[in-house]
């Protein structure tokens, strides 16, 4: 489902040169949960934006769903983000003025999926997440956990194949982050592939496989 070959990735600005990634082999089957762990600015929200499609390797190949991505210019890479990919990130990234239903919807309205489908997969994504109830709330009435559970119907209602989590439970007590890791899990169980990154031990443990990164090298 995802494969990356000899992938290098290198910050540059007038000062100095980061290297955020050095010559990546990483391969992510089917249907797997795995988790990504390192050090902070070890590489791994680097290594997440390239697998999504938002950041382009300096060197190396990309193949998503046996694929391989030649150009981050086209049109044709765009939509497969759009419809391949879901992200859930650590600060949510909801939007503010919207309420949770419109914020679930609007991926979907820049797919151009027709009005009846878009309300019903927003509502099977609100629900498979517990916020039918909150649905018309806006993102400053809910707790962080439940900006997390908006977040993730945002990310699913689109039925991605693979869901990409940059520290999904960053932000919230241990015992929410297990419910957010349980939903995830349960996604994962009905087929959806996930990678995470994730500085906590207990439940990357809980996920099929962990990557270690450090210094932009795969370690483990």
């Amino acid at each position: 489902m995802i494969k990356l070959e000899n992938i290098s990735k290198v910050y540059r600005t007038k000062e100095i040169e980061t290297l955020a990634l050095d010559n990546i082999n990483f391969d992510v089957r089917e249907g797997e949960f795995v988790s990504i762990m390192g050090p902070s600015g070890c590489g791994k929200s680097t290594m997440l934006n390239i697998i999504g499609l938002l950041d382009e390797p300096d060197k190396g190949n990309i193949h998503l769903d046996k694929q391989e991505i030649l150009t981050y210019e086209d049109k044709k890479t765009a939509r497969m983000r759009n419809q391949l990919v879901g992200f859930i990130f650590q600060s949510f990234h909801l939007i503010k003025e919207l309420n949770i239903y419109d914020n679930v919807e609007l991926p979907l309205i820049y797919r151009k999926t027709p009005s009846a489908e878009r309300k019903k997969r927003v509502l099977e994504a609100l629900e498979k997440v517990g916020l039918t109830n909150r649905m018309s709330h806006y993102p400053g009435q809910l707790s962080g956990g439940q900006c997390q559970r908006a977040a993730i119907a945002r990310a699913i209602a689109g039925n991605p194949k693979i869901i990409l989590a940059d520290e999904p439970t960053g932000n919230l007590d241990s015992k929410i982050g297990h419910e957010v890791v349980d939903i995830l899990a349960d996604l994962n169980k009905k087929g959806t592939t996930i990678v995470m990154v994730t500085h906590d031990e207990m439940l990357a443990k809980s996920t099929h496989r962990i990557v270690r990164l450090f210094d932009g090298r795969l370690v483990g």
